[in-house]
């Protein structure tokens, strides 16, 4: 991959995750210069680490030296813990209070951002069954449609010093090295595989090279500007899903559902992860041309299994 032209001195909250850590490698590659900031600095080896406390307020303001675009990945994990009262608002201040405080650094500092690129989350629309979902459609209601709500409106605060934002709707991150691909193999690994209560709902996913190349596309090309869907031009249901990634294991699915009853038993309100139906619509990223390398899940699953 040949590094860009258009050089950039980004500072990544979030690096350290899933998503993050393969940012910034393939943002390196291109030329740019990352700074990451984190609680941990010493769990960094490949990129000048700084460290700041959300809980505190404490943020080391040498991050911010010479930094020209911002990407926002900090967050608690939606699925890593049972929704409790604690463990929701844990999830919420992860996002809202960690832009705060970041945006109150920024203008402290006076620092010249020229962009500001959000994580957010397609669960932003809510359940909302056939209907397909354009970035104008309306905010949904639920756990994770009113957490995206307060973490997009923390994120527009931005606006105040920063000209350039962009909102990314992610969907369902497809890889074989974590995430949702690994917990949703275990039942079909060991032959107990079935769609998830109705087996209706659509789900966005997207190849973690596209999500990463998207990354790629907004921090380099200045006509990216707002909210965009970052999921597959081709969501499928989760009985789609669940019959595909079955064949590509060889192992069968059970012809009998999974109770919605019974996954809001096990997952109490958590169980809305699974059980939400977001047709989401990548119109807008294809219109703006930007070209998925796999569209279809049953090509971004041949290439996850053949690695």
């Amino acid at each position: 991959m040949s590094p860009s032209n258009n050089f950039k001195n980004i500072l990544i909250t979030g690096a350290t995750g899933l998503i993050g850590s393969r940012i910034v490698r393939n943002l390196q590659q291109r030329g740019h210069a990352i700074k990451i900031l984190t609680r941990d600095p010493s769990r960094v080896k490949n990129a000048e680490a700084f460290q700041w406390d959300i809980e505190s307020g404490y943020i080391d303001t040498k991050c911010l030296e010479n930094i020209d675009t911002i990407i926002h990945l900090a967050g608690a994990g939606i699925a890593d813990k049972r929704w409790t009262k604690m463990r929701k608002q844990e999830i919420v201040d992860s996002r809202v209070k960690s832009t705060r405080l970041l945006f109150d650094t920024i203008e402290k500092t006076g620092s010249k951002i020229e962009t500001i690129i959000s994580a957010s989350g397609a669960g932003f629309y809510g359940h909302r069954g056939d209907e397909v979902l354009s970035e104008e459609s309306s905010n949904g209601t639920g756990f994770l449609a009113e957490c995206c709500k307060q973490w997009e409106d923390a994120i527009d605060e931005g606006h105040r010093f920063c000209s350039r934002i962009i909102k990314l709707r992610i969907g369902i991150v497809l890889t074989r090295h974590g995430g949702a691909l690994v917990e949703l193999e275990k039942p079909i690994s060991f032959f107990a595989g079935a769609a998830l209560g109705s087996g209706k709902q659509w789900i966005p996913w997207i190849h973690l090279y596209d999500m990463i190349s998207i990354f790629e596309k907004v921090v380099e090309d200045r006509q990216y500007n707002g909210v965009y869907n970052t999921s597959s031009p081709f969501p499928v249901t989760n009985s789609e899903f669940t019959r595909i990634l079955a064949r590509k294991l060889y192992r069968p699915v059970w012809p009998v559902n999974v109770p919605e009853f019974v996954l809001k038993s096990v997952l109490g309100e958590m169980s809305e992860v699974v059980l939400i139906s977001d047709r989401n619509s990548a119109q807008k990223l294809l219109d703006s041309g930007f070209q998925f390398r796999y569209p279809a899940l049953e090509d971004a699953l041949n290439e996850i299994y053949s690695q």
